[in-house]
């Protein structure tokens, strides 16, 4: 009987020493390597960064016409006198009219996302945004640069915005490379367009 509470004792003190040795961690990761399910991960301080979905296109139409037209006409009776009796009856009329019509129609589009980083949180609680994107290939450069003003209640829940939401909003985009270059009219051809 004394032999088995020996042995009892011998194993739950060679239990403890086992537990005290192991090193007890979470089955959670710390904050710092994963995100919340009730963390709010929208951009929201200077240096935060959001998506931008650009979605722009616009239509115009003008139309105009001219339809004018003048008549003018003279007459002289034949004179009357010694003098003046030789001089015929004269009648002259002129017309002149003139009628054009012109429309102009012109249709943009542009679609693309981009991320930019806020810059600045005014006073009111908006965001001052700023963002460059450049992509080169095959020696062809593209560039768009966005800046403008959002309010933090226009960011979605995946942190995107869209560009029709965006105050003061002032989009470039522009190319450069050999594509560009072969369709810029020479310099002989725009001469020649200014003179005729």
């Amino acid at each position: 009987m004394r032999k088995a509470y020996l042995t009892i004792a011998l194993l739950l003190t060679l239990a403890l020493a086992i537990a005290g040795a192991a090193s007890g961690e979470s089955l959670w990761a710390s904050a710092a390597k994963s995100s919340s399910v009730y963390t709010d991960a929208r951009a929201g301080k200077v240096g935060d960064v959001l998506t931008v979905i650009i979605v722009e296109s616009a239509t115009s139409t003008s139309s105009a016409s001219t339809d004018t037209s003048k008549d003018s006409s003279a007459k002289v009776t034949p004179g009357v006198g010694p003098i003046l009796k030789n001089i015929p009856a004269l009648q002259y009329g002129a017309g002149d009219s003139m009628k054009a019509t012109g429309t102009t129609s012109r249709n943009m589009s542009f679609t693309t996302r981009m991320t930019v980083k806020i810059t600045k949180v005014n006073e009111n609680g908006n965001f001052e945004i700023q963002g460059t994107r450049q992509v080169q290939t095959n020696k062809e450069t593209e560039e768009i640069k966005l800046t403008g003003t959002i309010r933090p209640q226009d960011i979605a829940t995946d942190n995107t915005v869209l560009s029709t939401s965006i105050a003061d909003a002032k989009i470039t985009h522009q190319g450069s490379g050999p594509v560009g270059s072969a369709q810029r009219l020479g310099i002989i051809t725009r001469l020649l367009r200014l003179l005729f």
